[in-house]
């Protein structure tokens, strides 16, 4: 099921991209020769209107085989036969429908399951937040000089700039009162338990449900408190799926809640008492939290559950929605230029099928729903990234083509088709080895 929900995505994705390339062509009035997902042998093939249409045996890729495409043609109505401009168009088209697609699923999601909103939820009293004047309920609109529009743009923006003892400017407003306060963090220790969550409000408040739990971390080593016992025939104090519905006696009735309830009280050294809930059945267990290093802290909650708006707001937040993930793209992709990410955490097919997999895993408790809106979800993520990803100025792709039609506007004149196309070959060389490497990256990954 993982596999055959990965390949649907996939596919999905691919048509539309060349299905941009096959709009603009037409539109030109260039010849389509054939239009095709997959790559490898044709499994199915029909011919409409000119072009032939098929199913490949590998179901990765797709293209759109244009007439004079890759050599020189006779044909009136071949690829180099047209304008500059609208063979930019045709180039540019694969690119621009995966952001349209990206669009188009944002409104679906978002008019579902709706927005989260960039707002403040907890201020812990005397943290550098609190003596800065923020307080619960401002909305954020900027941070370091970074604009916010959703709340996972809050989250983005701590993982890719570590706080530090320098100021952080962030610009708030509230009824209409626009404020900009600096924020001086402040250095603690932090002590961890070891576990995952979703800060999310769910719909049922059954509490907060745990991801994944570090096989060595303080979770994995918690024991039975006294005069608490686990449900009869199971073995494990703790498990993934599990729900967390107390903290030290405090009611836990959602990921939001737990994420507020660190917040305010961040955990130290000292032994937690975590009621966990399971199929109905609940019991208390006792984890120390471990030291894990310092780090600098502000004092502050934001939301990322989400809320549901109005049309405008669905089409606005939207095109929000589609500017984070390419935003995301770009920051991941200078990030790795400049050393802090390692290309160890690069995914390729393999590791994004792992991930469809485990989304898929971790949602079909949840209901169809559930499991439908994190597919399309990712459907967004692959898009976007895909449209970004095309468009970098690098033979082979999208972009490097782009550079050479530009170069022709410029100069009045093609570049030499030989120097060219012996430029894509050096590039698709160099992107086919790229592309072994993270194949190898991905299994190696699952492996460990």
């Amino acid at each position: 099921m993982n596999i055959v929900i990965a390949i649907l995505i996939f596919s999905l994705v691919v048509i539309f991209h060349e299905f941009g390339h096959y709009t603009f062509a037409r539109k030109a009035g260039i010849k389509v020769n054939e239009f095709s997902l997959g790559m490898g042998l044709r499994l199915f093939s029909f011919e409409k209107g000119g072009t032939r249409w098929s199913i490949k045996l590998l179901p990765l890729g797709g293209s759109c085989m244009m007439e004079g495409e890759d050599g020189e043609s006779s044909d009136e109505n071949a690829f180099g036969k047209k304008s500059v401009w609208a063979r930019i168009m045709v180039v540019f088209g694969g690119p621009l429908f995966n952001f349209i697609l990206a669009f188009i699923i944002s409104l679906i999601v978002i008019g579902i399951a709706g927005i989260d909103r960039p707002y403040v939820t907890e201020v812990v009293p005397g943290s550098p937040a609190a003596e800065a004047g923020i307080e619960e309920g401002y909305t954020i609109t900027e941070i370091g000089g970074k604009q916010i529009t959703i709340g996972r743009e809050i989250a983005n923006y701590f993982q890719f700039n570590a706080l530090s003892e320098k100021p952080l400017t962030i610009k708030l407003k509230s009824d209409e009162n626009h404020q900009t306060l600096v924020v001086n963090p402040i250095k603690r220790d932090v002590f961890l338990l070891g576990f995952s969550y979703m800060p999310n409000d769910n719909s049922d408040k059954s509490g907060a449900e745990i991801g994944e739990i570090s096989s060595d971390g303080a979770l994995s080593k918690a024991v039975i408190a006294t005069g608490s016992a686990i449900a009869n025939g199971e073995s494990e104090v703790v498990k993934t799926g599990d729900h967390i519905v107390a903290v030290n006696g405090n009611k836990i009735e959602t990921g939001q809640a737990l994420q507020n309830y660190f917040n305010v009280n961040p955990l130290d050294g000292n032994p937690v008492t975590i009621t966990i809930n399971r199929n109905g059945n609940t019991w208390d267990i006792v984890a120390t939290p471990e030291f894990q290093g310092s780090s600098y802290y502000i004092g502050m909650g934001y939301n990322l559950q989400r809320e549901r708006t109005g049309i405008l707001g669905t089409i606005v937040y939207s095109l929000n929605e589609v500017k984070y993930w390419i935003v995301s793209t770009i920051d991941g992709l200078g990030m790795m230029i400049t050393g802090r990410v390692s290309t160890k955490d690069i995914a390729g097919p393999v590791g994004i099928v792992q991930m469809i997999g485990n989304t898929y895993d971790e949602s079909k408790a949840a209901g169809a729903l559930y499991v439908f809106l994190n597919m399309m979800n990712i459907v967004i993520l692959i898009s976007a990234n895909l449209g970004v990803i095309n468009l970098l100025p690098l033979p082979a792709l999208d972009g490097g083509r782009l550079v050479f039609l530009f170069i022709e506007a410029i100069r009045k004149k093609p570049v030499d088709p030989n120097k060219e196309g012996m430029v894509h070959l050096i590039g698709f060389a160099a992107l086919m080895v790229l592309m072994v490497f993270v194949w190898y990256n991905d299994i190696m990954r699952i492996i460990k």
